[in-house]
C-alpha cells in the first residue's frame, strides 16, 4: 500500500510523507512548500483567491488541467496529479496572463490577483480556450477594489495557448497499488486514515468494512467541515480514482450518470437532453467548484437546497445503490427521506444516476433563486416537467428545493395541472394548490412568505415561457459580470 503522496508541483516531483490526511492543499502549499503566492481568503471555495490549476492524466495519455480551489482540496487528492501555483508561471518575463494584469491596471492590493491569475491562465489552456465566457470563468473570483472593468479587459487581451504537457513526468507517478494513509494527530490523539480505492469493487469492500467512513468525492462541501467545522473525521475513503464512477453512456432508459462525474463534465450531456437544466448548472457555483464537485456527491449530500436534485427529480431519474455486490435502483425522490436521512444502508453508497430523455411533448424549465446569480446558494430551485397534449396537461413533474427539509415533488400541484387546460385557470388553480405541498421555513436566504411566493410564481413563468417565448423574462446571461 502506498503511504507517500506524491504529484507534480510546477514541474517538480514533490512528496508529502506523513501527511494529515484532512491538510488541505493550501495550507501544505504555504506551509511545507513555502508557496506563498496563492493566497487564503476565505477557507470554503468561495473567494478564489486560493485558485490553482491541476492536471491529470486522461484516456488519451495527455493531462486535462482544470481550476480548482486549493483551500477545500485535501493533499492526498492531489495524488499522482500535476499542480501549477501562481510562482509556475513567470519564467525571466512575465507570463502573458501577468503581464495583461499590469498593462491593464487590473490588480490594487493584490491579495486576490495570484488566483484571478490563475483562473485566466486555466481559461487560456483549457479545452474551450478564450472563447470561455470571461463573467463565467471569473465567477469564482472576489475582487474589492478594481472593479471588475480592467481585469475584464486583461482577460480578453489574452490569447489560448496550448497546454503544459506533462505526460511523460506524470506517467510514473500513477499508482498500480491503492493509496492507504495513516495518520496519528499529535495534538489531538487522533488517529485518522484515508483509503483510495481503485475501482468499483475496492470502494464497495472498503465502505463495507468501513460504513461509518465519509466518503469524499470533490470535496466541495467535505472541504469545509474541516476548514470551518472543525470537524474531526477519523476516515476517510477517497473515490477520484475509480474510473468506474466517472463514466457517462447511454443505457436503457436514459443517460447513466456515474457518481463520481463532475458538474463541468456532465453539463454539456445533460444540457443536450434538458437546455434549462444546462443553463442551471452554470449557474451552480463557481467554475472552480464545477470542475470539483460531482452530481453524485451533491445528491448523497442530501442538502434540501441542492441544486441538482429537485431538477433531476422532475425529469424522473432513478438512483443506483451499491452495497458490496449488490445493486438496487429508486426513484431519486425516494431517496430523501427526511432532513439528514436518506435512504442508504450502512456501508450503500451512490454509485450512479439514470436521468432518462424527456418526450416530444414535455416542457422542462428549471429556475434558482438566489441572492447573487452566479455562485450562490439557492433560497429557491423549481424544476417543472409538463407534458402537454392538445393544449391539456397529461402529466406533471414539479419538484422544488428550498422548501422542505428535503428535496420534494409537489403532488397537490401536480394533481391541479393533470387533465386539465395549459391555460392561466388552471395555473391559478395550481399555484392555490401549491400551498398545501410545503410549509417553508425563514432563514438568512429566505423568508417562508417569500419561498412560497415565489414558489408559485415560478409556476406562472413557466406558462408564461411557454405561451410567450418572445418575452424576455430572464437575466441575459452576458449581463451578470
Amino acid at each position: 500500500m502506498g503511504q507517500t503522496v506524491r504529484f507534480l508541483l510546477n514541474g517538480q516531483v514533490v512528496e508529502a510523507r506523513g501527511v494529515d490526511p484532512t491538510r488541505t492543499l493550501l495550507e501544505h502549499l504555504r506551509g511545507e512548500l513555502r508557496r506563498t503566492g496563492t493566497k487564503e481568503g476565505c477557507a470554503e471555495g468561495d473567494c478564489g483567491s486560493c485558485t490553482v490549476l491541476v492536471g491529470e492524466l486522461n484516456d488519451e495519455g495527455t493531462a486535462a488541467w482544470r481550476a480548482v480551489n486549493s483551500c477545500i482540496q485535501f493533499v492526498p487528492m492531489l495524488d499522482g496529479k500535476a499542480v501549477i501555483t501562481v510562482e509556475g508561471l513567470a519564467g525571466d518575463t512575465l507570463h502573458p496572463v501577468q503581464a495583461a494584469m499590469v498593462e491593464h491596471h487590473g490588480s490594487q492590493c493584490g491579495f486576490c490577483t495570484p488566483g484571478i491569475v490563475m483562473s485566466l491562465y486555466g481559461r487560456a489552456v483549457a479545452a474551450k480556450g478564450a472563447d470561455a465566457p470571461v463573467n463565467e470563468v471569473l465567477a469564482g473570483n472576489l475582487c474589492r477594489c478594481t472593479g471588475y472593468g480592467p481585469i475584464i479587459a486583461a482577460a480578453e487581451a489574452i490569447p489560448a495557448e496550448a497546454a503544459p504537457d506533462v505526460a511523460a513526468a506524470l506517467a510514473p507517478l500513477r499508482r498500480d497499488e491503492a493509496l492507504s494513509l495513516a495518520y496519528e494527530d499529535p495534538i489531538a490523539g487522533q488517529a485518522r486514515r484515508w483509503m483510495a480505492p481503485r475501482n468499483v469493487e475496492e470502494l464497495a469492500a472498503a465502505y463495507a468494512n468501513h460504513p461509518d467512513a465519509v466518503i469524499v468525492a470533490g470535496a466541495t462541501d467535505i472541504g469545509l467541515w474541516v476548514t470551518k467545522q472543525r470537524r474531526p473525521l477519523e476516515t476517510l475513503i477517497d473515490i477520484g480514482r475509480v474510473e468506474d464512477l466517472k463514466r457517462i453512456e447511454a443505457v436503457d432508459g436514459g443517460l447513466r450518470i456515474g457518481a463520481g462525474v463532475r458538474y463541468v463534465d456532465a453539463v454539456d450531456s445533460l444540457a443536450a437532453l434538458y437546455p434549462d437544466l444546462g443553463k442551471m448548472m452554470r449557474r451552480l457555483g463557481s467554475t472552480q467548484v464545477r470542475n470539483s464537485g460531482t452530481i453524485g456527491g451533491n445528491i448523497a449530500n442530501g442538502s434540501p437546497i441542492g441544486d441538482m436534485p429537485p431538477a433531476l427529480i422532475a425529469a424522473g431519474a432513478t438512483l443506483v445503490l451499491r452495497r458490496g455486490d449488490e445493486r438496487r435502483e429508486l426513484p431519486l425522490e425516494a431517496f430523501f427521506i427526511d432532513y439528514g436521512k436518506q435512504d442508504r444502508a450502512p456501508g450503500e453508497f451512490v454509485e450512479a444516476v439514470i436521468v432518462p430523455p424527456p418526450g416530444p411533448d414535455l416542457l422542462f424549465k428549471v429556475f434558482k433563486l438566489s441572492k447573487r446569480f452566479d455562485q450562490d446558494i439557492s433560497a429557491i430551485c423549481g424544476a417543472f416537467a409538463i407534458e402537454i397534449r392538445d393544449e391539456v396537461v397529461a402529466s406533471a413533474r414539479i419538484a422544488f428545493g428550498g422548501m422542505a427539509g428535503t428535496p420534494r415533488r409537489a403532488t397537490a400541484c401536480e394533481a391541479a395541472l393533470v387533465g386539465r387546460l395549459w391555460n392561466p385557470t388552471t395555473i391559478k388553480t395550481a399555484v392555490e394548490a401549491l400551498a398545501g405541498d410545503f410549509t417553508p421555513l425563514s432563514d438568512a436566504r429566505a423568508s417562508a412568505a417569500y419561498r412560497a411566493l415565489t414558489a408559485g410564481n415560478m409556476l406562472r413563468k413557466a406558462y408564461i415561457e411557454s405561451a410567450r417565448p418572445d418575452l424576455e423574462t430572464r437575466v441575459p446571461e452576458a449581463a451578470h459580470g
